[in-house]
């Protein structure tokens, strides 16, 4: 199985989550910036943030065989921050760089003014640099959350297939389906969407302009559910191009339209900024 997963936050994982998904055949990723759990207090901390989803996270994923790539932007939880609303002015100089694929998360959490001036700021940017985006719906309130979204997407100019409305249900489907927009579905353990869920929505829905992503972060997840949803069609009677289709060929084909992917297995340099993902000796080398 050849898995791209096209929303995935490594950040909060270990080197074991990179080894057993290049193990079940993740061999491409991008990773959005999003909250970190604990809030940020100055734009500062963004810009180290952007680095090493530009950096290090390229390299670690490199050990085993990834490729990885990434979307920026202010996410809209800390939108609401007044000390990070200059990220936003940030951005142009990030955009611009190798690997990153779309602008985003973007969209709302709380929708509340502030997030809607930042939503429709970084739409802006992604029509400016000729980025695809990639679009948070909240957990509340989804289905107003998700008709609101389509209409700042709408009013954009960002066409409808340069955009993924993400989390997603059964729920909010019909409508972004409508939109043009593409659908994103996060597959979790608990919330969210699961296996079996996602296979009756493409049964009803088609593959057609659908992601599968794992969505994986500091929370309870995991990072092999597009695997798992990948088996799940697979024991529910869809074929192997059907799978191709939702879990490869529809990412590269979404955020193929950045021209930035690059598909081929990546070079593993040794160390990065003088550091490596290695501590100390192989067992039986006789180093501590």
């Amino acid at each position: 199985m050849r898995i791209f997963d096209p929303h995935v936050h490594m950040t909060s994982r270990t080197t074991d989550d990179y080894e057993s998904m290049a193990a079940v055949g993740v061999t491409a990723l991008v990773e959005p910036a999003f909250w970190l759990g604990q809030p940020r207090t100055s734009v500062g901390s963004f810009v180290d943030y952007f680095d090493s989803l530009i950096g290090w996270e390229r390299f670690r994923a490199a050990q085993f065989g990834i490729r990885h790539h990434c979307a920026l932007a202010l996410n809209p939880k800390e939108a609401n921050d007044p000390r990070c609303a200059e990220v936003v002015d940030l951005l142009p100089r990030y955009l611009a760089k190798d690997g990153v694929v779309a602008v985003g998360e973007v969209g709302y959490d709380s929708m509340t003014p502030e997030e809607d001036d930042a939503f429709a700021r970084q739409l802006e940017l992604a029509v400016a640099h000729h980025l695809p985006a990639l679009v948070h719906t909240p957990h509340r309130d989804k289905h107003a959350g998700t008709l609101r979204t389509l209409d700042v997407v709408r009013e954009s100019g960002l066409p409808p297939e340069r955009v993924v409305v993400d989390h997603l249900n059964e729920v909010t489907v019909r409508a972004v389906k409508d939109s043009g927009c593409w659908a994103g579905f996060s597959i979790y353990p608990d919330t969210k969407m699961d296996e079996r869920r996602m296979v009756a929505i493409l049964r009803e829905y088609g593959t057609e302009r659908v992601l599968v992503n794992s969505a994986a972060d500091w929370g309870r997840s995991d990072p092999l559910k597009t695997y798992r949803t990948g088996r799940a069609m697979l024991d529910a009677g869809f074929d192997q191009s059907d799978v191709d289709a939702v879990l490869w060929h529809n990412p590269v084909a979404f955020y193929g339209q950045s021209g930035r992917l690059v598909l081929d297995g990546p070079e593993a340099p040794s160390t990065f900024a003088g550091n490596s993902i290695l501590r100390g000796t192989p067992a039986g080398g006789g180093g501590s």
